[in-house]
């Protein structure tokens, strides 16, 4: 049941980046397309877990992809704070 899970969170997230990367396209704000890649980075992590489950080895390399993840988020707010069209 847990890869099932983590399977329908891998394919959540890519719908959300690509619907990210739509914004990008069609705004060109950075922002967006950090976001898209953030959620790209926890869709990698919920395919990784996924993957390694059955394996009974450790899985802790895994949340760097998270970790991963929420630094593009929080570099894509300060880009978007520090840009001068901020509002």
């Amino acid at each position: 049941m847990s890869q099932f899970l983590w399977g329908a969170l891998a394919s959540t997230c890519l719908f959300v980046g690509v619907f990210f990367l739509r914004f990008w396209k069609s705004s060109g704000d950075r922002l967006f397309l950090a976001f898209a890649a953030a959620f790209w980075a926890l869709c990698l992590h919920w395919v990784g877990f996924a993957w390694a489950a059955g394996t009974g080895r450790s899985q802790y390399y895994l949340l760097l992809l998270r970790l991963l993840a929420f630094a593009l988020i929080a570099a894509g707010v300060i880009d978007k704070n520090r840009s001068p069209t901020a509002q």
